[in-house]
């Protein structure tokens, strides 16, 4: 009888059944490839979760870049495969992250099976081994949010990289039709929406070379009209798919999406249309719903509600960040901002050789971009003549073809994660443009509606994620060049310095500091200190040491609240997409309620009134309630008052809708200062009138105190129902008045009227004024209304540059006299006023008077609009 013949007898696992992932390490150690011991910290997340979450359904861990994420993960898979007999698969964003996990399992001792790429060439030992629980599955997103998944009779999952996965995750309910590639099923698709678009639009939508406003604006079909529309656009979809007519995954799409364009969102732009629900539905996906556990480990997890929104759920507990790792970080990175410079602010055609020369003297760098077509100007502008430049799909299963060359750029295109460049393999990154440029939802959410709150720990993980690809290691260190004015005014924000990773935030201040108000020679003189790393460096270094350790990661104003009412929000996403409206009414009244918190922004919060507003609108007509009608006019009323100040709202086709679509005679804030101003009886006694008027004379002055004087008793004639100065205490960066319209609109001032008349208006100035808001939020205990705006009155004739560049949105400048000319409008109305006896009138009939001498703050506020710091005078 051969060698080869017999019976297979079945092996057991040579170190038995573990009584925790802790023990399982050592019993592993004895013969793997590995460390000798798990870390400290790694020990205390798989206590943490061995003890208290093992039997949570969805589970959530933070571990830092370098902090051995891999291993902690494997283990606990390793763990409930062997003592619970549990299939268990790991999932990665991308086949080469696969690989690389897979790879470490080994050496950990733990048998994995990699089932990457198409499912018809896997191996089928492997596959037969994971599914009978006899190793670890290491695959992708994509083989389970799929519409025929291949990994789906998991009994747990470990989704890896978890806080860059709502690309993977919301994929298969995303039916996306691009203008370039399917030109035709774009346009039947346009034409199929067109009701539920605004008619002013539409023109610009069709033609083929449209302003740049409509070039890159997002647009919300009216879910109200797409509804009423559905069949006849789910008709053009399916006509597009048995005609071959759109992409491959338009076509997986619509498996999903069949019979459910009702129950989505719809959003145009010039170049794409894209359908899919607000919130993944993966309730009904039994591939990752069905598991008795759901483990998502990231580098950064954060407050707020992102996870469950990205992945559906309504609650993930989270293993917080062990003690030590939540202030260090993984290597140092030294941030450049060129456009920060003098000379470079000022001569935009200056940056180009500057960051060419500083790519030159790296040899390799990464570009990491959020979208093709900055990524297509980089490629443009920045790189080096004849500079050898790799995509995605190029290194996606080997690095070295990037590596191996010594003059090459990697760029990619919204992807922060997945890229490991150590050591010798780059010492540059480049981040070019703001990462909140993913599909048009987030698109739509971030720039047409302004709810940067919700997408910050998006924006923020990215940002951590992309700047650390080249440190890799604790001695590692990497250069990283911030370009584009939306990233430079982002990070030079110190609240947003403050949410990130104490680490992070020092390496930025630094970074901040050694490019405002310094020569593009002195940057470079302090890149090539870092790339020596020698003793001029050190001192540098041991100051972010110091710094680091002071700092705590801050949330964003509302966070909290977000946190709550992502529950109701994954409910109410639920309920639309089980077609269980009255309850979608319920949990979005729910939501609503949550996100009327006074911490909580008001933008994201007007986008769910409207969609109460949709839900109660189709109820009526289909119940013919009046209770319904009632509740679509005031989920109108709320949306249209929280959206004041962003472009979405108005541009939503118009609604027949009983009593919603009505407009009010007066805008929120006009009304609040109508009210207050009645209210304010102190100021109708003659005395006291005149003691206001006589304020302005200090805003004819350079003395701080006088001026803030003026300015304050300028509010209280303007109806600000509450209007205050600085204490001048001694501290630092606190506005010179504060004008509160209620919850309507807020005007926040830095006064700089002592500086001279010549000169310009520079970078600090700027930042000053952009943090005066949240330093108003916290004193106040709430968050400023959405259309607020801060003001830096000062009488220098020019803006320098750089301050454009790190200038956030909605800071504006005046020059005293326009201050001086609103003062005498606002004396002149009120002096109408009290001649027809202020105790006899109406909030409408004052509006009128004030309405007639331009006085009214819907009729002031643009000429303190007119020159914003946050978009050069030529945009």
């Amino acid at each position: 009888m051969g060698e080869d013949m017999g019976f297979n007898r079945r092996q057991t696992d040579s170190v038995g059944v573990p009584s925790d992932p802790d023990q399982l390490y050592r019993l592993l150690a004895r013969g793997n490839r590995g460390p000798d011991s798990v870390w400290g910290h790694q020990s205390k997340v798989m206590d943490h979760w061995h003890t208290q979450f093992q039997d949570k359904e969805d589970v959530a861990l933070e571990l830092p870049t370098g902090a051995g994420k891999t291993l902690v993960g494997g283990l606990i898979a390793e763990y409930l495969r062997r003592a619970e007999g549990f299939r268990v698969a790991y999932l990665c964003p991308t086949r080469q992250l696969a690989v690389q996990t897979a790879r470490k399992l080994e050496d950990y001792g733990i048998p994995p099976s990699l089932l990457i790429g198409s499912s018809r060439k896997w191996d089928q030992a492997d596959l037969a081994r994971y599914q009978a629980a006899g190793s670890v599955a290491v695959s992708t997103y994509s083989h389970v949010f799929n519409s025929r998944p291949k990994i789906d009779t998991a009994d747990v999952l470990i989704l890896d990289d978890a806080h860059a996965a709502d690309g993977y995750v919301s994929k298969p309910w995303s039916l996306k039709v691009n203008r370039r590639s399917h030109e035709g099923a774009y346009k039947d698709l346009l034409a199929a929406l067109s009701p539920a678009l605004d008619p002013l639009l539409l023109p610009h939508l069709r033609s083929e070379n449209p302003g740049t406003q409509y070039l890159t604006g997002v647009y919300l079909a009216s879910p109200v009209a797409v509804a009423a529309h559905a069949s006849h656009v789910e008709s053009v979809v399916r006509e597009a798919v048995a005609q071959n007519k759109v992409s491959d995954d338009t076509v997986h799409a619509w498996k999903f999406l069949e019979t459910h364009v009702a129950d989505c969102l719809a959003y145009v732009s010039h170049r794409e249309i894209l359908i899919r629900p607000l919130i993944a539905p993966t309730f009904q996906h039994n591939a990752f719903s069905s598991p008795k556990q759901r483990i998502y480990m990231s580098a950064t997890l954060g407050a707020g509600g992102e996870l469950e929104r990205a992945f559906g759920r309504p609650r993930i507990h989270r293993i917080p960040v062990p003690a030590g790792w939540d202030k260090e970080g993984t290597g140092r990175r030294f941030f450049v901002f060129p456009e920060m410079t003098r000379d470079l602010a000022s001569d935009r055609e200056a940056v180009a050789p500057f960051v060419r020369r500083v790519i030159e003297q790296a040899g390799r760098v990464v570009v990491l971009t959020p979208e093709t077509r900055v990524a297509d100007q980089f490629r443009e502008r920045y790189l080096p003549e004849n500079y050898h430049t790799f995509a995605a799909k190029e290194v996606e299963d080997d690095l070295t073809v990037f590596t191996s060359q010594p003059a090459a750029a990697l760029v990619l295109t919204n992807r922060y994660d997945g890229v490991d460049l150590p050591d010798e393999d780059c010492r540059l990154v480049v981040l070019d443009g703001l990462p909140a440029r993913g599909d048009l939802q987030e698109r739509f959410l971030h720039d047409s509606v302004g709810a940067e709150e919700v997408l910050r720990e998006r924006i923020r993980a990215r940002i951590q994620q992309g700047a650390g690809r080249a440190t890799r290691n604790i001695r590692d260190h990497a250069a990283v060049v911030v370009l584009g004015r939306s990233l430079t005014s982002y990070l030079a924000r110190r609240d947003i310095q403050a949410s990130m990773h104490p680490e992070i935030h020092a390496e930025l201040e630094v970074g901040v500091d050694a490019s405002l108000d310094q020569t593009s020679d002195g940057v470079w003189e302090n890149l090539e200190i870092f790339n020596r790393q020698g003793p001029d460096w050190g001192e540098v270094d041991e100051d972010i040491v110091r710094n680091r350790e002071t700092y705590d990661r801050e949330d964003g104003p509302g966070a909290a609240a977000l946190q709550r009412a992502v529950r109701s929000e994954v409910a109410a996403a639920n309920a639309l997409w089980s077609k269980d409206h009255r309850f979608a009414l319920t949990s979005i009244k729910s939501v609503t309620d949550q996100l009327r918190n006074a911490q909580t922004p008001k933008r994201y919060s007007s986008l769910w009134s409207y969609l109460g507003f949709c839900v109660a609108h189709r109820l009526g007509e289909a119940t013919g309630e009046a209770q319904f009608q009632q509740a679509a006019a005031s989920y109108f009323k709320e949306a249209r008052q929280n959206s004041l100040g962003t472009t979405w709202f108005d541009r939503i086709a118009p609604v027949a809708a009983p009593g919603a679509a009505a407009v009010e005679e007066l805008d929120p804030t006009d009304e609040v200062a109508m009210n207050s101003i009645l209210a304010a009886k102190d100021l109708w006694e003659p005395e006291a009138f005149q003691a206001a008027l006589a304020t302005r004379a200090g805003l004819q002055q350079s003395e701080p105190d006088a001026y803030e004087d003026g300015l304050v008793h300028l509010g209280r004639l303007a109806g600000a129902s509450k209007s205050y100065g600085d204490p001048r205490d001694g501290k630092a960066a606190k506005p010179d008045a504060v004008w509160i319209f209620d919850g309507a609109r807020w005007v926040v001032w830095e006064a700089k009227n002592q500086a001279k008349s010549t000169g310009e208006i520079g970078a600090d100035q700027a930042r000053q004024a952009g943090g005066h808001r949240r330093t108003t939020e916290k004193a106040e205990g709430e968050v400023a209304p959405a259309d607020s705006i801060c003001v830096l009155a000062s009488p220098k004739p020019k803006v320098h540059e750089s301050a454009y560049n790190v200038a956030e949105e909605n800071v504006y400048w005046v020059q005293p006299p326009r201050v001086v000319e609103l003062f005498d409008t606002l004396t002149r109305a009120w002096q109408d006023a009290r001649a027809r006896d202020l105790r006899t009138m109406t909030v409408t009939a004052l509006a009128a008077v004030f309405r007639a001498h331009q006085a009214l703050p819907s009729q002031w506020l643009p000429t303190l609009r007119q020159h914003p710091l946050w978009r050069t005078p030529e945009e």
